[in-house]
């Protein structure tokens, strides 16, 4: 019988199970991504930062946490809502830094440092703001699930376009849906407010 020299399948296995092992438990916090070092976070809750509509708040979130669930479920502002959590309605839309995002398909965490914006912070001393006011001047929520999406998206689009034309609503709105249909009015309420100066 001929000897074996060098190390048993078995022992392999058992060393090859510890080794892929350490990194997990005793892995770097940095991480190499896109050629930089970049920070690791979590698992578990980590704490966060948000500017919301002029105010701080902090919260203890998992790192997978959407900027959506941040806003309703830790921080209680609402305005923004769940319809498709797809990134496909535009409901959730929130402003980042003045440029519109969905905020279903963000997550939190990418949100600290950034200036965001929920349709509660358009009203001001009670007074709605001229794109809230248009819309209800036209008529231009039914169910209203997609009003505060437009709302805030209109903000944008006039905050860019001052006075819109059909090409800019078509672009700047492409990413909301109204799945009532009342674009006709959602259209006079952009109207209104751009003669408005909104």
């Amino acid at each position: 019988m001929e000897e074996r020299s060098g190390v048993s399948r078995r022992d392999f296995l058992k060393i090859s199970t510890i080794a892929a092992a350490v990194p997990v438990v005793s892995g770097p916090k940095m991480v190499l991504a896109a050629g930089e070092q970049v920070p690791v976070h979590g698992p578990g809750k980590v704490p966060m930062t948000f500017n919301v509509n002029g105010k701080t708040y902090k919260a203890s979130l998992e790192p997978r946490v959407t900027l959506l669930d941040a806003l309703r479920d830790s921080l209680d502002i609402t305005g923004a809502k769940r319809v498709c959590d797809k990134a496909e309605c535009g409901a959730c839309t929130v402003l980042l830094d003045d440029k519109p995002v969905y905020a279903c398909s963000m997550l939190a965490i990418e949100g600290q440092g950034k200036k965001i914006t929920t349709v509660e912070a358009l009203m001001e001393n009670g007074k709605l703001h001229p794109i809230q006011q248009a819309f209800v001047d036209n008529d231009a929520s039914q169910c209203g699930f997609c009003t505060p999406g437009f709302v805030v998206a209109c903000k944008a689009m006039l905050d860019k376009h001052p006075d819109p034309t059909p090409d800019d609503l078509l672009h700047e709105l492409s990413g909301n849906i109204c799945r009532c249909g009342t674009y006709a009015g959602i259209r006079g309420a952009i109207a209104q407010a751009a003669r408005k100066g909104a």
